[in-house]
């Protein structure tokens, strides 16, 4: 039997439609088990400052890369996750139903940019290239973490993947962070890192699972769920490292729009709610902000 969360990634890979079989029921002590939380309450002031462009429509369409649990992905055929609640409630503050389109994780800021998108929301951290072309609405911090199988069996060290094979997601903040480390494995003479850069997170995800690699680098909040996923099979190899905060997608100089969504944002975090959905999801307190903010100084 496949572990849990390579039965997601199968069915990702293949579409939303799933296997056709029925999902286990989850427990209490799993990511996203059934935890009731009340619709945020519509702010008035808040709403006002939308423009009519989105909510003619009634409603806000998110671009997302639903491949990426627990932020984002599809269980019985719908969108799941933390920002797919988080998303929900902004929408609600300002007075909005919610749509979440799936989408390439490289096309989602394009989207934007086309406005393809009234808003995206998928785990983009937030990076000073990235704000040259839109903004961004600082939501929860989060680092990279690499992951490996039980055991360590082939005992990776994050500070030196020289000669390893190792899984990516394409487009993610992880690429990067490979590139640098090559550069300095090369530059010192050692051999260079067999990066495999897949389209979605569950590939990678799948390609760990098959040891197809050897490791993989992805969010902190993806490594430790599917941990949680694999029921020990997987694990951690060192502590999350170059934490930065995740940050809402909008159109470059949002103006009006922008100042909504941070403050809806900022009203979710104050009243509790977004507490609420990181603790639904298991996500590390360490990530948690007290202030959202339009743009914070990035790396």
């Amino acid at each position: 039997m496949l572990p849990a969360f390579a039965l997601v990634g199968l069915t990702m890979a293949c579409g939303a439609g799933g296997s056709g079989a029925p999902d286990a029921p989850k427990g209490s002590g799993e990511p996203g088990a059934a935890t009731e939380i009340k619709p945020a309450a519509k702010d008035d002031k808040l709403a006002a400052l939308v423009p009519d462009s989105v909510k003619a429509d009634g409603k806000i369409l998110f671009g997302q890369d639903q491949s990426y649990p627990p932020n984002e992905f599809v269980e019985n055929g719908k969108p799941v996750g933390f920002d797919v609640d988080l998303g929900t409630a902004v929408a609600q503050v300002l007075g909005l139903q919610s749509e979440f389109q799936n989408s390439d994780f490289a096309g989602i800021i394009p989207g934007v940019e086309a406005n393809k998108y009234e808003m995206a929301i998928s785990s983009f951290t937030i990076k000073a290239e990235r704000l040259q072309t839109v903004d961004m609405v600082s939501y929860y911090k989060a680092g990279t973490s690499l992951g490996a199988l039980k055991g360590n069996p082939d005992k990776l060290s994050v500070d030196d993947l020289c000669g390893k094979n190792i899984a990516v997601q394409k487009g993610t903040t992880q690429v990067e962070d490979l590139d640098a480390k090559n550069k300095k494995c090369t530059e010192s003479g050692k051999p260079a890192i067999n990066i495999t850069q897949l389209q979605a997170q569950t590939d990678v995800n799948l390609a760990l699972n098959a040891k197809r690699v050897q490791g993989e680098l992805a969010d902190s909040p993806v490594i430790d769920y599917a941990i949680t996923q694999t029921s020990g099979q997987m694990e951690r190899v060192g502590d999350p490292y170059d934490s930065l905060p995740y940050g809402i997608v909008l159109k470059k100089n949002s103006g009006d729009y922008g100042k909504a969504v941070q403050g809806a944002v900022q009203k979710l975090m104050d009243d509790g709610t977004l507490q609420k959905l990181i603790d639904k999801w298991k996500l590390n307190p360490v990530g948690v902000l007290k202030k959202s903010e339009i743009n914070p100084a990035a790396s």
